[in-house]
């Protein structure tokens, strides 16, 4: 049967740039294996595939694939699928329109805030589903300069460290000298195992202070090989998880506070991620991620 589908550039507004994402409309029928085999086809870092939802509060019941594994929750395809939901509901705006999109993942429900405007990208925002925990303890650190082709005295800045977190994914953050390092890391295919292991959190998000925007807190970039994902252009949950570094090692005070982190320029697919923390007493209390959303494509899989 037909099936529509759509296209997207996420964490931008401006086509062909951010981090691409297919979302499958009309998958109600599709199994697990049919929807990874898709996600194949597409060849995207991740598909998203779109069922009614069980509870009517909900918009949608949402699973999200990688080209090799099904995923419980990912910050772009969340942007992406909310904007590309509100825009089928409200395809005419011809004002600034905010609506809520409430999707079911494999890790819970997520609500996101969307805004639309006329002839423009739409911007979504969402209150992560967890809250970034520890998720063990990181490697040498000569093993993990070995597996991104760095030297080990470029590995870490300040009080930054490498460290595993999570907040519906686990990875290892990886905090680097400056933009010349982290444009010079490449996995190393027979040393990642050595380095990040075999588990989960074998997905690597590398970091550094110095930034090409002044507007930017931190340059980013992460790559997950075992994944099939050489490397992603913007990545939400990474975003997430890396809050807890964040907090970690800045100290951050109660309150709330906004960072940018650009991504995806070393891809010539330039991505900005906007994160929000909230911390009550010494701790964080709420989390959020926006970005904008462009669709650049639309289409009907004939599966």
């Amino acid at each position: 049967m037909p099936r529509r589908y759509a296209i997207l550039d996420v964490f931008t507004d401006t086509p062909l740039a951010g981090n691409p994402l297919a979302v499958v409309l009309d998958a109600e029928d599709l199994d697990s294996g049919q929807m990874q085999a898709i996600a194949r086809e597409f060849n995207l870092s991740e598909t998203v595939f779109v069922r009614p939802s069980e509870n009517p509060a909900q918009s949608a019941d949402i699973r999200i694939f990688t080209p090799g594994r099904e995923l419980p929750f990912a910050g772009h395809p969340t942007v992406g699928t909310a904007v590309l939901l509100a825009s089928e509901r409200f395809p005419d705006v011809d004002s600034e329109l905010d609506v809520v999109e409430v999707l079911k993942e494999k890790v819970g429900t997520v609500r996101c805030g969307v805004r639309l405007f006329p002839d423009k990208a739409g911007y979504a925002e969402f209150d992560a589903p967890r809250l970034p925990q520890g998720a063990g303890t990181a490697r040498d650190k000569e093993l993990i300069a070995a597996a991104l082709g760095l030297e080990p005295r470029e590995i870490g800045f300040e009080n930054h460290k490498p460290s595993l977190y999570e907040a519906g994914v686990p990875f290892t953050l990886v905090p680097v000298a400056g933009l010349d390092a982290i444009a010079r890391a490449q996995p190393v295919v027979t040393a990642w195992k050595a380095a990040f292991g075999q588990g989960p959190a074998n997905d690597v998000f590398v970091y550094c202070r110095e930034t090409l925007h002044t507007t930017s807190a931190f340059h980013a970039r992460m790559f997950a090989p075992m994944m099939g994902i050489p490397e992603d252009p913007a990545t939400g949950s990474a975003a997430a998880a890396f809050a807890g570094a964040i907090h970690s090692f800045d100290g951050l005070t109660d309150g709330t506070h906004h960072f940018h982190i650009e991504q995806g320029y070393e891809m010539g697919r330039p991505s900005t991620i906007d994160l929000e923390i909230d911390v009550d007493k010494r701790k964080i209390s709420a989390m959020r991620i926006g970005g904008s959303a462009v669709i650049v494509a639309r289409g009907e899989l004939t599966v």
